[in-house]
């Protein structure tokens, strides 16, 4: 009797890229393949789907190498549950973008494999993916290292300090607030459309600060944000109670930018929960705001040194510091996503405010399993 393997997925837009992971997938037996809803993909990724529910359980039903295909009915990244669960599969296929900590203790709970796959393209066939399919964008993301809260005046008014960011190539989609500046980057294309226009970078992303924070406005996004978009490489921006930084120092040689992306990785987390809300509980003091803001200039001059393991160390000193002051920020989902890397690599933090997003790990080794990203110089 043929083995039963499961896929999740949005199929919107339906390339030779995800048909290749789904004949990747059906090697190992009868494939059945749950599709995220029109709702679902909507609150993950923050946009509409090119093609409806109807539509794309359709095509991928089409496909020879599929057996069964359905909507999910549930929500989130683990919309799968039920159906999963009345299947019984001997085996769940993710790519790596798709594995996560809850995946896995959900497929050991009900004794299923978890299989990632290796993405090899059809021979002759280029490498696709939904996001390079889609109208060519190049408005970057932003990924914040370390000193993360500093860019607030209720913390850098207590202790000047940096916050360091690096901007990133959209070589993937990253999920709706999860941290990677989704929400700035979303008032950037309604602005500037496809890239970051000719000019003074500074200068643009102050503009792009006072679009997103118009007057009135109660939460002001931070200026890491804006500035981690429109400025290249790597930023050391420098706060001292105020809402933009009074200094920022760069790198973007190349020799720093690969060492960079030579040690990070990305480990996906589930996206924030309906009402959470980072700052229950909240404790802003100076001493932790003074941690922060060590940690983020002993992360800087690792950096700058090569110095793996002290970026590592720094990174974990963070998101400590992080934690005293905003503890909602962690979640059991991250505890779990934690466990499973401390002991493989020099140290973590999240990405953005917290309650879902990244993992981002720094380690002298490759990690199975996670994401690679690409500074943008």
């Amino acid at each position: 009797m043929p083995k039963k393997v499961f896929v999740s997925g949005c199929y919107d837009m339906l390339h030779s890229g995800h048909v290749a992971f789904l004949e990747e997938a059906a090697r190992l037996g009868d494939l059945y393949v749950g599709l995220g809803s029109d709702e679902t993909i909507f609150k993950l990724k923050g946009r509409k789907t090119i093609n409806g529910n109807a539509e794309r359980l359709y095509m991928v039903k089409a496909l020879r190498c599929v057996k069964e295909a359905w909507i999910n009915s549930g929500s989130g990244i683990m919309d799968f549950e039920k159906e999963v669960t009345q299947l019984k599969p001997d085996f769940f296929f993710v790519n790596t973008d798709g594995y996560t900590a809850a995946k896995k203790e959900f497929c050991e709970k009900l004794g299923i494999k978890l299989v990632v796959s290796e993405r090899i393209p059809e021979k002759g066939l280029p490498a696709r993916s939904t996001t390079a399919l889609r109208q060519e964008c190049r408005i970057p993301y932003r990924l914040e290292l370390c000193g993360g809260w500093l860019d607030q005046p209720a913390v850098n008014s207590l202790v000047p300090g940096a916050v360091i960011v690096m901007s990133l190539e959209p070589n993937m989609e990253f999920n709706d607030k999860s941290g990677m500046a989704t929400s700035s980057r979303k008032k950037a294309i309604e602005m500037w459309q496809t890239q970051i226009p000719a000019g003074d970078k500074m200068e643009l992303a102050k503009l792009l600060f006072c679009v997103e924070n118009p007057p009135g406005t109660v939460d002001i996004s931070g200026s890491q944000d804006q500035l981690g978009i429109v400025l290249p490489g790597l930023n050391k921006l420098n706060y001292d109670n105020g809402f933009w930084p009074v200094s920022v120092e760069s790198k973007n040689d190349q020799e720093t930018l690969e060492f960079v992306q030579k040690h990070i990785y990305l480990a996906a987390l589930p996206p924030r929960r309906p009402g959470y809300d980072v700052k229950k509980d909240t404790h802003i003091n100076a001493a932790s705001a003074a941690k922060l803001a060590a940690a983020s200039e002993k992360c800087w001059q690792a950096i700058c040194k090569r110095d793996v393991k002290a970026w590592g160390a720094a990174a974990r000193e963070s998101f400590e510091a992080q934690l005293e002051m905003f503890p909602a920020m962690l979640t059991e989902e991250m505890t779990q996503t934690i466990e499973e890397y401390k002991n493989q690599v020099c140290g973590w933090k999240i990405s953005g405010c917290g309650g879902g997003g990244y993992l981002i790990l720094i380690s002298e080794n490759s990690l199975p399993n996670t994401i690679k990203v690409v500074p943008r110089s």
